[in-house]
């Protein structure tokens, strides 16, 4: 996987190329239980939709993306306000490359910078990529939902991944990703780019 690489911001104007990246993990693997592959448009408000609150980053290589992580809400209770759920998904191409570390990396550290406190990663079994990225990054298989999730067929278990962030102090309140300051999210940016870039 030879060429520029670089993590960035997602935009509205992704939805195709993220979208290619992620129909066939709907169409042919139970790593993501929806059904129908969205549209361009509802994936492009997606996107936009979460970043209104979190993270939601893109590595590319050579202009043309690889890979893309988000969080997003877990509940919606008010005392869940520090708590989020991430999802990640790779071009075949960038798996086994350190591309997850760094976006999972990358994503985690924003998150922390927004005041979260707890973040939960969603597996379905078995999937020892993934389990293996999540335990690298410091995250414990806390619980198994059995036969939680029906598709192609069968009932499939889901794993739940966790990771505390800043130990048990008060709460401090949440910023939204937009607030954040944009050069500490820039500064995020280039350091796991540069993480990447040792990697080739």
């Amino acid at each position: 996987m030879e060429g520029q690489i670089s993590i960035r911001r997602a935009e509205a104007g992704d939805d195709a190329a993220l979208l290619d990246i992620y129909k066939p993990f709907i169409t042919d693997t139970v790593v993501t239980f929806e059904y129908d592959v969205p549209t361009a448009a509802e994936f492009a408000a997606r996107i936009t939709g979460t970043l209104t609150d979190f993270p939601y980053l893109v590595c590319e290589r050579d202009g043309a993306p690889v890979g893309y992580a988000y969080a997003h809400r877990i509940r919606e209770r008010a005392a869940y306000d520090w708590a989020a759920e991430l999802s990640i998904y790779l071009a075949p191409a960038a798996q086994g490359r350190g591309v997850g570390t760094a976006l999972y990396g990358c994503l985690t550290d924003l998150l922390e910078m927004q005041h979260l406190r707890i973040l939960y990663g969603c597996v379905t079994l078995p999937n020892e990529g993934s389990r293996r990225l999540h335990e690298k990054l410091g995250f414990t298989l806390t619980g198994v939902w059995h036969g939680s999730g029906w598709k192609f067929g069968r009932w499939h278990d889901v794993g739940w991944f966790e990771k505390r962030l800043g130990g048990d102090a008060p709460a401090q309140p949440v910023v939204p990703f937009p607030a954040l300051e944009e050069e500490k999210i820039q500064e995020c940016l280039r350091r796991y780019t540069a993480m990447l870039k040792m990697e080739d």
